[in-house]
């Protein structure tokens, strides 16, 4: 998973074996520490909408987990706040 903050939100671009586990309806995180503090992203198949506490940001893909599977779409687009896009990002890696 990459992760790219923005002035308009946060960008997260996931590969093919990433959404496949997101179908499966595992979890996918990314934490860094650091002392007294750090900061992690979760995506969850499982949740509803954008939360976020701190250094936490929990990004739920119930309602949209469908369109990001599609073949024709790239990714999705979560209002948040922050905006969040979630974005495919498929390379030959995994053929």
């Amino acid at each position: 998973m990459k992760i790219r903050f923005t002035s308009r939100g946060v960008r997260v671009r996931i590969d093919d074996l990433e959404l496949a586990a997101l179908i499966r309806g595992e979890r996918l995180t990314v934490q860094v520490d650091w002392p007294a503090g750090g900061w992690m992203l979760n995506l969850d198949p499982h949740g509803d909408g954008v939360q976020g506490s701190g250094g936490h940001l929990n990004i739920g893909l119930r309602g949209c987990l469908a369109l990001l599977t599609d073949p024709q779409r790239e990714g999705v687009t979560l209002d948040g706040p922050p905006r969040v896009d979630v974005e495919k990002d498929f390379g030959p890696q995994h053929v």
